[in-house]
């Protein structure tokens, strides 16, 4: 039986294929106030705006490519079980060739009705007001947003409560409830936290029995993966 792996990413992993995070800037996401574009007041004060946003955010998307941490991740698959809890909207995992991804905040490339959060469409083009699903409901980006429950969350803790080996790479560990999973980790896993700009401590690394690997993604994943095989 293969061990199994979870890796834990976020932002700074898609950031090196050249998608920007909103706390690169002051809470500024693509010069937006994140409150405007991402948070169900929001969508409720102008949804032209959100829908505009997620627009040019899905065009973007589109015209990048998955980097080698991407790559890297995709390629523990030949050694071991490996599913990947990303708070990532982007579809660079999968590109990556990634085959287990839980998407906790959302599909970029995907919408939902408004009326029936299960109803969930793949949409790759613009969304517009007027488009609607098929009980006639205004579609809406299907993105977690702020101060909405995130669904996917007891499946990812199923998940890490199983793994052998814990990697953490290109999120902060600072937005919850995503940073709390790793509480849910088994104290005799391993486990890594790329970031080179870590956000804990040694002492607190030393505590949750955490390897920092203080390093980009792209080059902690590949130390990783040397080590790892």
């Amino acid at each position: 039986m293969k061990k199994k792996v979870i890796i834990l990413s976020g932002a700074g992993v898609s950031a090196e294929s050249g998608i920007k995070t909103f706390r690169d800037a002051g809470g500024l996401w693509e010069g937006h106030d994140v409150m405007a574009v991402a948070s169900p007041e929001g969508w409720r004060n102008d949804q032209k705006l959100v829908l505009n946003f997620y627009n040019e955010r899905r065009k973007q998307l589109q015209a990048v490519t998955p980097n080698s941490a991407h790559q890297d991740i995709a390629a523990l698959e030949e050694k071991y079980e490996v599913v990947v809890v990303t708070q990532n909207v982007d579809d660079l995992h999968e590109r990556g060739g990634s085959t287990k991804i839980i998407h906790l905040h959302g599909e970029l490339l995907k919408v939902r009705s408004t009326g029936n959060s299960e109803l969930i469409y793949d949409w790759a083009k613009d969304l517009n007001k007027d488009d609607r699903c098929a009980d006639g409901y205004q579609l809406r980006p299907h993105i977690v947003w702020f101060g909405e429950a995130v669904p996917k969350l007891e499946e990812a803790i199923i998940e890490i409560e199983n793994a052998d080996i814990v990697i953490i790479i290109g999120t902060s560990m600072q937005v919850y409830p995503a940073a709390s999973l790793i509480r849910y980790a088994p104290s005799f896993s391993k486990k890594f936290y790329i970031d080179p700009k870590p956000s804990i401590s040694i002492s607190e690394a030393k505590a949750m029995n955490l390897e920092i690997v203080a390093m980009k993604a792209t080059e902690g994943m590949k130390k990783l993966l040397e080590e790892l095989n």
